[in-house]
């Protein structure tokens, strides 16, 4: 039977820069995980073995370091285009070329009550992360946001009403606990991109009005809580026009202190992982 190549990409992933920028009296670090994908004329290197049109690897590599020392972005989003553009402009042979940055935090030592400029601690698990991608002779688009954001609420939060059948044991609640990972991407406009965001600055603003609605929101489940947010980040700004939230229900169950002889109201309980619910969706501008 015949065969005959379809869609096809390569590159680089998980290239690990630490940025140290050094002004006169304090420090700037910054963590990045970047990969980097190439789709173009590629065909005779799967078909014939043919590698001349292929810019190895390893070079790719090299380019994301050479690119980010070269780099005056101040942003994740604005250090993706720059390196998209040093890629097309030297390999014609890539039709299109795609960037993605997780972005790892890092936050300054506290001394006898001050932010010390040259020592840093890691923060959370929590990442800033961007996918930026461009055709040869094409406009940019921009997909940005932040995952592993754990975050928890102990009151304004419940689920009732639920479908009960013959294997349902979940009792309904009116005051649980509401513990999640926030996974958000929010999708910027082309005319946003155009005309010059101050992406720290959206980013900042949309992460505080996310968890404002997640902290003051009368939640009767997450799925609720989950559209208040991303209709909060839409809300907020004009220069995104779509947000696709994850928030997993992370459970935290509550221990039967019964056989010990006394009450439990909603004091103790065991956090667990696994299994946990999983809640994803995709809010767009009307």
């Amino acid at each position: 039977m015949p065969a005959k190549l379809a869609a096809n990409r390569y590159g680089k992933s998980r290239v690990r820069v630490m940025r140290l920028t050094k002004h006169e009296q304090h420090h700037d670090l910054e963590e990045w995980t970047v990969q980097l994908l190439l789709s173009g004329d590629f065909e005779t290197a799967h078909t014939l073995g043919d590698n001349s049109q292929i810019l190895p690897t390893d070079t790719m590599k090299n380019t994301v370091y050479f690119v980010a020392h070269e780099s005056k972005a101040t942003s994740i989003e604005g250090y993706a285009q720059e390196l998209i553009d040093y890629i097309l402009t030297r390999n014609p042979q890539v039709s299109e070329a795609e960037c993605i940055v997780q972005s790892h935090l890092w936050k300054r030592l506290t001394v006898d009550g001050q932010p010390y400029p040259t020592a840093f601690m890691h923060g959370s698990n929590e990442v800033q992360t961007t996918r930026v991608s461009r055709q040869q002779n094409g406009p940019f688009q921009i997909i940005s946001g932040l995952d592993g954001l754990f975050v928890l609420k102990t009151a304004q939060s419940g689920f009732v009403g639920y479908i009960k059948d013959s294997l349902t044991t979940l009792p309904e609640t009116t005051d649980r606990l509401f513990g999640t990972v926030v996974r958000a991407d929010w999708t910027y406009t082309a005319s946003g991109i155009a005309a010059g965001i101050d992406f720290n600055k959206v980013r900042t603003h949309l992460r505080e009005a996310m968890l404002a609605t997640f902290a003051k929101h009368d939640s009767l489940s997450v799925q609720q809580t989950l559209y208040a947010m991303g209709e909060t980040a839409l809300a907020h700004t004009d220069l995104i026009d779509s947000v696709y939230m994850l928030m997993p229900n992370k459970h935290n169950l509550l221990i039967d202190l019964k056989r010990f002889d006394r009450d439990n109201p909603n004091h103790i309980f065991v956090p667990t992982d696994e299994p946990h619910g999983t809640i994803e969706a995709t809010i767009v501008r009307t």
